[in-house]
C-alpha cells in the first residue's frame, strides 16, 4: 500500500454526482488548508533562502529541477525573475524532465530517468557555486532525486520542495521544505493543493532572495524590465511617488535611463 499522503484517498466520495456549487465549495475548503501547511514550513523556507542567498551574491545561480506540474512551476518562477527584478537571463533557471516540450505537453516516462537531471544541469556548466532546488510533490521523482544527489556530491547547495514527510527527495537535499497538505480533492491530483503549496513556497523563495539581494527599494520593483506599457506606467508612478519629478520629466528620464533605479541614481537618490 502506498503510504504517501499525496496518494491517499480523497475525503470526498461520488464526486460525479455532485453539483457545481458543492464541488467548488469543497475544493475551496481544501485549498484553505494550504497556507496553514506552508506556515508550518516557514523555518525550512527560511533556511533554504539563507543557503541560496550567498551563492547568488557570489555569482552563482539557482536551478529548479522538476517533472510535470512541479517542473512547470519551477520554469514559471524562474522565467519571471528577470522581468520582475531585472536580473540577467540565466541566473535563475527552471529545468523540466523531458525538456521545454514538456512545459506544454506531457513527455511519457521522462520523470523516471534517474540520470537525466544531472545531464541537463551539466549542459549549463553547473559548478559548486550554484544551488539546485528539486521540486517534487511526491518526494520520490527519480529525475529530481538523481539530480539532487549528483548536485550535492558536486558541492552545490541543495534544497527541495515536497508535499510528503520523510521522502527520499527531502533526504537528498541539505535544505528540504516539506509542506504536507493532506490528500487531494481528486485522489492523487497533485496539481491541486500540492501544486498550490509549491507555488506559494517558490513565490516566497524567489521574492525573499531578490529582496535580500537588493533588487527591491522600499516595496518597489526598481529594476523591473520595462517591456510593456503597463510596466512603463508603473515605473513612472513609482518615480512620481518617490521623487519631485513631474510626469513628463519622469517619462523622459525613464526612457533615457531604462529603469527606475537608474533614474534614482541619476538624481542622486540611490
Amino acid at each position: 500500500m502506498d503510504s504517501r499522503t499525496t496518494e491517499a484517498p480523497s475525503a470526498y466520495e461520488n464526486l460525479e454526482h455532485w453539483n457545481t456549487r458543492s464541488l467548488l465549495e469543497a475544493i475551496n475548503k481544501e485549498d484553505q488548508r494550504v497556507p496553514l501547511a506552508v506556515e508550518r514550513a516557514l523555518p525550512q523556507v527560511e533556511a533554504l533562502v539563507e543557503a541560496v542567498l550567498p551563492r547568488l551574491k557570489a555569482g552563482g545561480r539557482l536551478f529548479y529541477i522538476g517533472a510535470g506540474t512541479s517542473g512547470r512551476l519551477g520554469v514559471v518562477d524562474a522565467s519571471e525573475c528577470p522581468p520582475t527584478y531585472g536580473i540577467p537571463q540565466g541566473i535563475v533557471l527552471g529545468l523540466i524532465a523531458g525538456g521545454d516540450a514538456a512545459i506544454r505537453k506531457a513527455v511519457e516516462f521522462a520523470e523516471d530517468d534517474f540520470n537525466q537531471a544531472w545531464i541537463d544541469l551539466t549542459a549549463h556548466q553547473i559548478t559548486s557555486t550554484d544551488a539546485v532546488v528539486g521540486i517534487a510533490a511526491s518526494g520520490s521523482t527519480p529525475y529530481v532525486l538523481g539530480g539532487l544527489r549528483a548536485a550535492r556530491a558536486a558541492g552545490c547547495a541543495t534544497g527541495a520542495v515536497v508535499c510528503n514527510a520523510g521522502s527520499p527527495v527531502a533526504a537528498a537535499a541539505e535544505f528540504p521544505v516539506e509542506v504536507v497538505v493532506g490528500p487531494e480533492f481528486v485522489t492523487g491530483s497533485t496539481r491541486m493543493k500540492s501544486g498550490t503549496a509549491q507555488k506559494l513556497v517558490l513565490n516566497m523563495l524567489s521574492t525573499a532572495l531578490m529582496i535580500r539581494w537588493g533588487k527591491v527599494r522600499g516595496n518597489r520593483m526598481v529594476d523591473m524590465q520595462l517591456t510593456n506599457h503597463k510596466l512603463v506606467d508603473r515605473g513612472v508612478r513609482t518615480l512620481l511617488e518617490t521623487t519631485s519629478l513631474k510626469r513628463t520629466e519622469a517619462e523622459q528620464m525613464l526612457h533615457e535611463h531604462g529603469s527606475v533605479r537608474a533614474v534614482l541614481r541619476a538624481l542622486g537618490l540611490e
